[in-house]
C-alpha cells in the first residue's frame, strides 16, 4: 500500500510529499498541458482536420464526377447503340432496295431480250415470206418463160392445134395448179 504523506508529516517512507509547491507545480502543469493542447490543437489539429475535411470533400466531388461520367457514359452508349442500329436499318433497307432494283433492273433486260428476240423471229419470218414470194415469183416467170419457148417451139413446128392444146395440158399438169394458186 502506498502513503502520501503532507509536507508537515515529515517523508519518512512515503513515495512522495504532497506539499503546497507540488500542488501548484501540478496545477500550473496542467494549465500549459490544457494551453498547450488548445494551441497545438488550433495550430496542428485543425489544420488537419480542415485537410481531412478538404479531402474528403474532394474524394467526394471526384465519387460524384465519376458517378456522372459513368451515367454520360451509358448515354452515350446508349445513344451510340441507338444511332448503330438506325444505321443498320438504313443499310439493310438500302440492300433491299438495291436487290429490288436489281431485280427489277433483271426483268427489264430479261424482257427486252425477249422483245428483241420476238422482233428478230418476226422479222425473219417475214424476211422468209418476202424470200418465198421471191421464190414464187421467180418460178412462175420461169414457168412463164418456158410455155413461151414451148409456145415458140410449137409455133415453129406449126403443129396442130389439138397438138399445141395436148402439150399445154401436158405442161401445166406436170406443173401443177398449186403452183399458179400460190
Amino acid at each position: 500500500m502506498v502513503k502520501v504523506a503532507l509536507a508537515g508529516d515529515g517523508l519518512g517512507d512515503y513515495i512522495f510529499g504532497l506539499d503546497p509547491q507540488l500542488l501548484v507545480d501540478s496545477a500550473i502543469t496542467i494549465l500549459a498541458m490544457f494551453a498547450m493542447f488548445l494551441l497545438l490543437s488550433h495550430l496542428l489539429f485543425n489544420p488537419a482536420r480542415d485537410l481531412l475535411e478538404k479531402r474528403q470533400a474532394y474524394i467526394k466531388e471526384q465519387l460524384e464526377k465519376a458517378a456522372k461520367e459513368k451515367q454520360d457514359a451509358i448515354e452515350f452508349k446508349a445513344e451510340y447503340d441507338e444511332k448503330l442500329k438506325a444505321v443498320d436499318k438504313e443499310a439493310e433497307q438500302i440492300l433491299s432496295q438495291t436487290r429490288k432494283n436489281a431485280v427489277k433492273r433483271e426483268n427489264e433486260i430479261v424482257d427486252e431480250a425477249k422483245a428483241e428476240a420476238a422482233r428478230i423471229v418476226d422479222r425473219a419470218n417475214h424476211d422468209i415470206e418476202l424470200e418465198k414470194s421471191k421464190v414464187k415469183d421467180d418460178v412462175k416467170k420461169e414457168m412463164v418463160s418456158v410455155a413461151t419457148v414451148m409456145a415458140e417451139k410449137i409455133v415453129a413446128s406449126s403443129l396442130d392445134e389439138e397438138k399445141q392444146s395436148q402439150l399445154i395440158a401436158d405442161t401445166l399438169e406436170e406443173m401443177g395448179e398449186e403452183t399458179w394458186l400460190s
